[in-house]
């Protein structure tokens, strides 16, 4: 059986837990203007300067203000075959929130590295993200 493992961070933000939730849910079709630099497109992402295409679904829990996206194709799920991102969005204060982001994963085989950079990535999403919500 291959490696599997949970990764699980917080980021503070400037804003309600609402803005956050309302953008991640229903208005991810404006991150490529938002955060280019990480989305070029709905299906691709830049990682580590690298193209790299990811196909997921969506799954909305509106009650605890979570979105989890589970990976179906694309260049991550070549090594991994569970990689599941749960973002929830806890409010703080009247405008403040963290996100909490929860990434499980299952490696095909050992051989293949632990997916820690995809962490790094998703938390740096999160955190670029924050101006574009808190212009909204």
């Amino acid at each position: 059986m291959a490696t599997s493992g949970t990764y699980v961070t917080e980021v503070p933000l400037k804003g309600s837990a609402d803005q956050y939730y309302k953008s991640w849910k229903s208005e991810n079709h404006l991150f490529p203007d938002a955060i280019g630099q990480h989305i070029q497109h709905p299906t691709c992402m830049s990682l580590f300067t690298k193209p790299v295409t990811f196909k997921e679904r969506r799954e909305i829990d509106d009650a605890n203000k979570t979105l989890t996206k589970r990976g179906l194709e694309g260049h991550p799920m070549e090594d991994l075959k569970v990689f599941d991102v749960v973002y929830q969005f806890i409010p703080k204060s009247e405008d403040s929130c963290v996100c909490k982001i929860t990434m499980m994963w299952e490696k095909r085989n050992d051989d293949f590295p632990e997916p820690s950079g995809l962490m790094k990535f998703v938390k740096t999403m999160v955190v670029d993200i924050e101006g574009h919500v808190t212009k909204a």
